[in-house]
């Protein structure tokens, strides 16, 4: 049966894809990977149409050269089709990393359009055959819309390069690195050994993280590992002690050059619950990192003695520590109170009646305990850790004149004379102060009028000392302004407190 040149056409289409191939050969192994095969496909082909032109004639069955001559066309047609799509993308557009399912979306959109010139070639009624199964297609859309979904849903995956194989991606509570991305469904391998096979509809639908990357950029992934501490230690203690241990330990996957960091998340029912940030450099590794850091911070709060709140739920019964607590917190306040010059003049009595007055007030570092300019009438006790003494030079600029450190005491003057603050102090670090308030000091000096005098004697010294730091006073000019300011000390307190 004579093939009207489609022989001759079959081998020329042939000729050109063995040059594709050779051509192929010059390159990376990865840039022909399927080539040869297709190759072989072309020949087969090629083969069974010799065949039909050689030997057609003695089949005398009428359409069984018919079929056989389809056949080999169709191999030679998908054989050189994949061939030629494959060495375009592969090959000369292999720089532009173009998907691979671009590829075979051009290879199915070349095979359905040989498939009706063919079936026009051989008279088949399109028109008509379109017409009358315009129902029956209309079904098969509609039952196929889930596979079309996904079929869109990996193309678009693949084109925006939302995902990327070789990506670590999390999908709910799903962490994984995806393996493939195909026409139906997104293949995601998880450290424990299993495959998720997720539809590609699915996940245009929802959520994706992609993890450990910085839009197109490759990066370390950061990690929170969070614990809980006990609401008797302060934050910044916490964090302190955590980030010092986590400096100096050798933990495997955590990057050095960004140091492990130490965040107070929130306040919970139990405790203070704190996160461990840290930039992991082996995204595989992610749970034995975690399970490190947690090692790490648990020895490192074990050193502190800092404690790991129980649930509420667990019932202890053991004396209320909160009366223990305020008892040492009373005797403390009264050894800060004895440490003051400016309250030596008191009984231990009187002294032990300012104690239970006192409030605790504890800074953070860089805390503003009080502003210059605002009304004073309470004094601040330092009981531990450092505050700046902050104001203006006499040139008008911003100066810190000084930094008390505990035991000390400062805000003395809105006290006694009810002046305003003529400094700024800020928490150097943290910074744990008692505060005594005029109305609570009140009683004492009504109780006893005599204490005046050494209060005032005792605030002159002070103030003199402070004029020297803020205004930079020599010892002459101190003595000279200190001869009347007792005097006129006296007259204020008297006045302020009524006596």
């Amino acid at each position: 049966m004579p093939l009207d040149g489609l022989l001759d056409d079959a081998l020329l289409f042939a000729a050109g894809a063995l040059v594709l191939v050779l051509v192929s050969m010059f390159f990376a192994s990865h840039r022909r990977r399927g080539l040869v095969p297709m190759l072989v496909v072309v020949a087969v082909g090629v083969a069974g149409l010799w065949t039909i032109d050689r030997y057609g004639q003695l089949i005398h069955a009428a359409t069984l050269p018919a079929i056989v001559r389809e056949a080999a066309l169709a191999l030679v047609a998908i054989g050189v089709i994949q061939i030629v799509v494959r060495f375009t993308f592969q090959t000369v557009l292999a720089r532009r990393g173009i998907p691979r399912i671009l590829d075979e979306f051009v290879i199915a959109l070349a095979l359905i359009g040989y498939a009706i010139y063919r079936l026009n070639a051989v008279g088949v009624n399109l028109a008509g055959l379109i017409t009358t199964s315009a129902v029956l297609t209309g079904a098969l859309a509609f039952s196929a819309q889930s596979t079309l979904g996904n079929l869109w849903g990996g193309i678009a995956l693949q084109l925006e390069k939302t995902c990327r194989v070789g990506d670590w991606v999390r999908i709910e509570n799903l962490t994984g690195q995806v393996v493939s991305i195909r026409w139906r469904s997104m293949a995601i391998a998880t450290p424990t050994h299993e495959t998720i096979v997720i539809p590609n509809q699915m996940l245009m639908n929802n959520r994706v993280t992609v993890v450990a990357r910085h839009g197109e950029e490759r990066t370390g992934w950061l990690r929170f590992v969070e614990f809980q501490v006990v609401f008797a230690h302060s934050p910044e203690s916490v964090v302190a002690v955590i980030e010092k241990a986590l400096a100096k330990a050798d933990i495997p996957f955590v990057g050095r050059d960004r140091l492990p960091e130490v965040v107070c998340q929130d306040y919970r029912d139990n405790g203070i619950q704190y996160a461990v940030v840290y930039e992991l450099t082996d995204v595989s590794r992610y749970w034995s990192a975690d399970s490190y850091i947690r090692v790490h911070v648990y020895a490192a709060l074990a050193r502190a003695g800092f404690r790991i709140p129980f649930p509420h739920r667990v019932v202890e019964m053991r004396q209320d520590e909160r009366i223990e607590n305020a008892e040492r917190e009373i005797e403390h306040r009264r050894g800060a109170l004895a440490t003051m010059n400016l309250f030596a003049s008191l009984t231990d009595d009187e002294r032990a009646t300012l104690a239970r007055a006192l409030t605790t007030e504890l800074y953070a570092g860089g805390d503003t305990v009080f502003l210059t300019g605002e009304p004073g009438d309470s004094l601040y006790l330092l009981a531990s850790g450092r505050v700046d003494i902050v104001g203006t030079d006499p040139a008008g600029a911003p100066h810190r004149f000084a930094t008390l450190a505990a035991p000390a005491y400062f805000g003395e003057g809105g006290l006694l004379l009810g002046q305003p603050r003529g400094a700024t102090v800020i928490a150097s670090g943290e910074a744990r102060c008692y505060r005594l308030d005029k109305a609570d000091f009140d009683r004492i000096v009504r109780a006893r009028p005599a204490l005046v005098e050494k209060l005032a004697a005792v605030l002159t010294e002070r103030q003199a000392e402070n004029d020297a730091t803020l205004q930079a006073l020599d010892a002459d000019a101190r003595k000279a302004r200190a001869a009347g300011r007792t005097a006129d000390f006296m007259r204020r307190m008297q006045q302020f407190f009524g006596l």
